[in-house]
């Protein structure tokens, strides 16, 4: 039997590769102070190191998280235009009002729930308000706000 070398498809392939190593072995200089930490933290794990970074992140207010650019709102433009723009809510029901059957019907239906869980989240409502439905479209939340209305409850659309 005969061995065939097998050859990358193009140059291009080849080159790539050769990048990419050379990322790889691109080393960085650590001042002298800080040789014997970085010595330590390669030692570690990656759960350790996670752990750690969480423990950093507490202990100095900071995030490790990579900053995003926030593009500025200019004059005459504010929250009507943010308003406007929003087209996934969260409805939350803040009052039940005097129909509670029908409100507990509705609760059902739009969350998918047994007659007893909708029960409890309409019955909870006399606490503090309850979210019904999370990620909800424009035409959707609207509409399942004119049911709950109609019926006398009270709808916030988050």
């Amino acid at each position: 039997m005969t061995e065939e070398k097998k050859q990358p498809a193009s140059a291009e392939a080849t080159a790539g590769k050769e990048e990419k190593k050379e990322e790889e072995e691109e080393e960085v200089e650590v001042p002298k102070k800080f040789k014997a930490l970085v010595e330590d933290i390669e030692k570690m794990s990656v759960l350790d190191l996670a752990e750690l970074v969480k423990i950093l992140e507490k202990k100095f207010g900071v995030s490790a998280a990579a900053p995003v650019a926030v593009a500025p709102i200019g004059e005459g433009e504010g929250e009507a235009d943010q308003a406007e723009e929003k087209s996934v809510f969260s409805i939350e029901l803040t009052a039940v009002g005097e129909k509670k059957i029908e409100v507990i019907k509705m609760v059902r239906d739009v969350m998918e729930k047994g007659l007893k869980e909708a029960k409890d989240l309409v019955d909870a409502v006399a606490s503090g308000s309850q979210i019904i439905k999370e990620n909800a479209k424009k035409e959707e939340a609207g509409e399942i706000k004119k049911k709950f209305e109609a019926a006398g409850a009270t709808i916030e659309l988050k």
